[in-house]
């Protein structure tokens, strides 16, 4: 049986502390956040079930860290590091040899590499696999909607992140124009030398940089929702792979013409049981989560997605490996819903529709 684990944490203090502890909902946001800092991690669950189609068999948990996304953002990295140590430790406690990071423990600091040093088993981000299935969830999804990804627009918001630069990458040579968004006009025009094959330009505003985009691949570290309705244009896909989203919900409310998905929700292997619910279907999770259940399922136990330079050599070989023992793209989810191939049909008329009007 191979081992790993998985560290999560609160999105914000009151709204995930409130699903597990009802009456937390009395409390201000700030006397949860003091709470959180005094708290020690939490074994939060026992995942069971993992199989890959080559027999072998995993087991894991979801590790607890108690900080919010503010709190990350906010505190001094050493205060982070150290929580997140604690929970690595935990990990290595219930028998993990590899941990994944999930959300922004995966990104405070030097995005892991820090926290692999210092761990005594392997850690990684889980960033190579969710930039796998973002490329290849945006590919399927404009293809639905009419738009070969050869001819396609791209918009990478947050492209001068680890995952964003990875993908504006990725989508270099695959179709016919590259737009990448970030607040940095130093960092943009370093990451516009990454770009060989296709035509690419960049933006420090995101209504600008997406506004004409057929795809939009959003992976910044925003703490709040930073693409609008009024951004997109009709018939877009947009592949929001940031946690916290960087699309508002009002894009849901607002606009039946464009089609928002997430990033990365993956179908497990086996009868997964994760006995904790984080709002996905039955048996799929998150892409980071996954990458980490691959590494264990394959015994590669090595810090594999570590820092800020991820090469698109390591997203092609864990796709191929998720492959290999079964885990495949669970269709599309928007707003933490499921969206049915009858509702995609419809988003596409739509934008149809909007465009004869024009």
């Amino acid at each position: 049986m191979e081992n790993f684990a998985f560290i999560i944490h609160p999105i914000t203090a009151k709204r995930d502390i409130v699903r597990k502890f009802p009456a937390a909902a009395l409390l201000p946001e700030s006397l949860l956040e003091l709470v959180l800092r005094v708290m020690k991690p939490v074994d939060v669950s026992h995942i069971t079930g993992i199989r890959s189609k080559d027999g072998t068999e995993a087991e894991g948990w979801f590790i607890g860290c108690p900080l919010s996304s503010k709190q990350f953002m906010e505190l001094p990295v050493e205060v982070c590091y150290n929580k997140i140590m604690e929970c690595i430790r935990l990990a290595e406690e219930k028998g993990a040899r590899i941990v994944g990071l999930g959300a922004f423990t995966s990104v405070v600091g030097d995005a892991g590499k820090t926290l692999s040093e210092r761990a005594n088993i392997a850690v990684t981000s889980g960033n190579s696999y969710t930039i796998g299935t973002a490329i290849e969830g945006s590919m399927r999804a404009s293809r639905i909607m009419g738009v070969d990804p050869g001819s396609a627009r791209v918009a990478v918001v947050g492209a001068t992140g680890s995952i964003g630069k990875t993908c504006t990458k990725m989508y270099d040579g695959k179709c016919a124009y590259i737009t990448l968004v970030g607040r940095n006009l130093d960092k943009l025009e370093a990451a516009l030398g990454g770009i060989k094959k296709t035509p690419a330009r960049i933006s420090a505003d995101v209504q600008n940089g997406i506004a004409n985009a057929d795809i939009v691949v959003a992976v910044s570290s925003s703490v709040d929702a930073i693409i609008q309705p009024t951004y997109l244009k009709p018939g877009a896909v947009v592949c929001d792979v940031a946690r916290p989203r960087d699309v508002s919900v009002k894009v849901a409310e607002e606009r039946d013409d464009v089609l928002v998905i997430e990033g990365g929700v993956v179908k497990v292997p086996g009868d997964v049981e994760f006995h904790f619910d984080f709002g996905f279907p039955p048996k799929t999770a998150y892409a980071c989560m996954s990458e980490t259940m691959i590494l264990a399922l394959e015994k590669r136990y090595e810090s594999y997605t570590i820092g800020r330079d991820i090469s698109v050599d390591k997203v092609n070989e864990i796709t191929a490996l998720g492959k290999k023992h079964g885990f495949e793209m669970a269709g599309f989810r928007s707003f933490e819903k499921a969206v049915s191939e009858e509702e995609v049909e419809q988003i596409r008329k739509n934008a149809f529709e909007d465009e004869i009007v024009e």
